[in-house]
Parts: structure tokens; sequence; C-alpha cells
């Protein structure tokens, strides 16, 4: 069983078929692994290769600086992180980042906004899922699912109030001892919308198919064409859609995920079941703030369909869902963006 499968959105290099006549360039590419614990791929049009790298090369840099900033697993030598914030719970503040600040404010926004479908305070129940699926993946023969009490207790402790942040000092401080950050929801999509708008103007940053363009690919005003993938894993992408400077985002059952008695179980999970939800098998987003995009990616695949689109109309944004019988459903305006 592959441990991470295809992302969600894969990037579609081709000049031809959707893409629109115009001046053609050399096209690069730049792949790395060592951000977020996904393929990040940096691509854009230059008659100058040396440019082209050492511009990703800034890109790059940015973004593996949110990922050591915002990792929960790992210390860094000299910085405070999120891993720093959730050991220090119940027992001091944490002199971070403003960077840290600026995302958790928004993680507290997006709570509101999404009626708690997403909240990074649930970082308790999170880690119990991550250690049976690491557990289940290494030895699948005795893979189980988390015990529920402890899921239970676990949810006891995810209150947004108890997250205490102070602007002024600059500190974090979780003042419930039990209580867990986990960003995951957002940081891949927030990062990705920080590092575009740092990035020129023409290229296409994908952190694990959290997809941000800066315009278009070249100066006729060529748009990129940006993949959905089948969440059954069919060679053809289910549409492709033109992008030139929004974000795209897709949020799936297939990406991360381990098996328990015959039955996968999948990394969304539902706050108010505490188990991965089950309505869809994958939803894609449209909005122009990529942070925005990757929260409602997750609470549209976590809410009922009727709730996720009057949230996304809400927000701008436009969105598709796959549900568990294949079937695909959109918002009024997402038929816009599809090629063809």
């Amino acid at each position: 069983m592959r441990r991470y499968l295809t992302i969600g959105l894969i990037l579609s290099l081709l000049l031809t078929g959707c893409a629109l006549p115009g001046k053609k360039k050399l096209q690069y590419q730049a792949t790395y692994l060592d951000v977020f614990d996904t393929v990040t791929c940096i691509t854009a049009q230059s008659d100058n290769e040396d440019a082209f790298w050492e511009q990703a090369g800034q890109i790059h840099d940015r973004l593996l600086h949110y990922h050591r900033l915002f990792d929960i697993y790992n210390d860094y030598e000299g910085l405070n992180n999120l891993k720093t914030v959730n050991d220090h719970a119940g027992i001091g503040p944490v002199k971070v980042d403003g960077e840290i600040l600026r995302l958790l404010e928004d993680c507290r926004d997006y709570y509101e906004l999404t009626d708690h479908a997403v909240n990074a305070a649930m970082g308790s129940v999170l880690s119990l899922w991550h250690a049976a699926r690491t557990a289940g993946l290494a030895d699948p023969d005795h893979a189980a699912l988390p015990d529920k009490a402890a899921l239970k207790e676990a949810a006891a402790h995810t209150d947004w109030a108890s997250v205490k942040i102070d602007e002024e000092a600059g500190t974090v401080y979780l003042s419930d001892p039990a209580l867990r950050l986990d960003v995951g929801a957002v940081a891949k999509g927030w990062s990705a919308q920080r590092a575009a708008e740092a990035a020129p103007e023409g290229f296409l940053i994908s952190v694990g198919g959290n997809v941000c363009a800066t315009g278009p690919k070249d100066d006729s005003g060529t748009p990129w064409v940006v993949g959905i993938t089948d969440p059954d894993g069919g060679s053809e992408y289910l549409h492709t859609l033109y992008d030139t400077d929004s974000a795209i985002v897709t949020s799936g059952d297939y990406q991360r995920y381990y098996v328990v008695d015959g039955e996968t179980y999948h990394h969304i999970i539902d706050p108010a079941t505490l188990y991965p939800a089950r309505r869809f098998r994958s939803v894609t987003v449209i909005c122009g703030d990529s942070g925005l995009a990757d929260a409602l990616s997750t609470a549209l695949f976590v809410l009922p369909k009727e709730e996720g689109e009057k949230l996304a109309q809400s927000c701008g944004a436009e969105a598709m869902w796959v549900d568990t019988e294949g079937n695909c459903f959109y918002t009024p305006g997402f038929q816009n963006w599809i090629c063809g």
C-alpha cells in the first residue's frame, strides 16, 4: 500500500490542449521534498534559467521557514515553533515569530467561520489518529483504531479559549495543559499564499497540491492548467482548470490513510464524531486566498453539502464535491473555471 498517494492536484504542464496560444518560452520546474512532508513544485517560464533557479530557491526557502515554524513534531536549534508552544502547554507563554501569531489568528477566524468544522486546537485528538495510522502503516497486520475513551477525553481539551495569543508580547500560551495545536488543515495553503505574495509574477506554486498562481504563465496572458485527480486513482483527471491568479486546493480521503479490518481510515477527522468524515471522497475549492481555500476544502469535506455550499458562497469561493459514489457536484460558478 502506498503511504502517500497522489497529491490532490496535479500540475498540468502541457503547452497544448487547454493552453491558449501565446509566446513560447522555456519552462522550468523545481521539485522539493523537504516541505510539509509532501511534494512541492515551483514552475515558471523564463528566458534565463539561472534567474529561475534563484527565484525558485527563494520561494522554497520561505516555504521551508514556514515548515519549521509550524512543525509540531520536531525541534530546531534556536527556534521556537509550534512544537515548543505545545511542549509548554500549562507551563508558560512562549515567545514566537510573528508569522506564528498571524497563522494562529487566522486559524481562530477559520474556526468561527466554519462553525468549528476546522479546529487547529484539536491536536490532542489528531495526535491519537496520527499515532494509530503510523503504527498501522508500519505493522498492517496489527493496525488498530484509537481508543474511543481516549478520543473522548482528548476532545475535552480542544477549546480555543485556552489558546492565549498576546500580540504585544509576541507570545502564545496554552492554558490547558492537555490542549495541543495542529495546523495541518491550514498550514500548507497558508504558507503557499504567503510564498506566492512574495514571488515574482508568472509562477505556479504547488505545496502538496495546494496550488497558487502568481499570474499567467507568459506575457500574452496564457493561463496555467491545473488537473483535479480522480480519487479512485484513474489515469484521467476529473477536470482541468484554468488559473492565472487564484488558489486551487483539494482535500481527499485518498491522500493519507490506513486500513483496519478491511476498512480505510483517512486523516480528515470530523470534530463532531472524532472519526474520519465519510460524506465525500474529495472536495476542491477555488478562491483568491490559499489559506482560506485550504480551510474551506477541509470544512466542506466535513459538512453536509448544503451547509458547505452556503459557506463557500459566503466566502466568494467556488467548489466541487465528489461523493462516495463518484458523483460530482458544483457551486454555480465552478464550471467557468473548467477547460473547454
